[in-house]
């Protein structure tokens, strides 16, 4: 047996506003989808907004259905949009925010698992790693240079 070991670097801003301007701008539109989230059932709002290469941005929310698992996240509501849209530009920046009716949230919300494998999906699909920043409501702000960094054992298309 051989035992190894995964390391993965981040970064943690305290605020937003330590953020490169560009990413601020970002992470404001994404406020501006979380709230058009549609989350009836589990008052959890979550939007994200995507930086294209050409400068477009994508954004997109949670949308919740009574039915639960026909649902979509905000994450990959963006990133399917991006997907059927823009199908030849590459996605440079992600940014996620999230917020809950219920309670304050002010702990940085990371993607979910499906999430995490759509956005592995992209890093492989253009050859090039995503930049992703995830906050809560307010609070501090988590960046990480690739999918791989909080996913390090994706699952991709060179196992099929």
């Amino acid at each position: 047996m051989i035992e190894k070991q995964l390391q993965a670097t981040i970064q943690v801003y305290d605020s937003v506003e330590e953020l490169p301007n560009s990413v601020q701008n970002l992470m404001k539109v994404a406020v501006s989808a979380r709230e058009t989230a549609y989350a009836p059932y589990s008052k959890f709002q979550v939007g994200a907004a995507l930086l294209l290469e050409d400068g477009t941005v994508v954004k997109g929310s949670n949308q919740e259905n009574a039915s639960y698992p026909s649902g979509l996240c905000a994450e990959r509501t963006a990133i399917y949009a991006a997907g059927a849209n823009y199908p030849e530009l590459k996605i440079k920046v992600l940014a996620i925010t999230a917020s809950s009716i219920k309670h304050e949230v002010l702990e940085p919300i990371a993607p979910c698992g499906a999430c995490r494998q759509a956005i592995a999906e992209y890093e492989q699909k253009q050859n090039q790693p995503i930049h992703i920043y995830f906050m809560g409501k307010k609070g501090k702000v988590i960046h990480v240079k690739s999918l791989l960094d909080i996913l390090p054992l994706a699952f991709d298309n060179k196992f099929l």
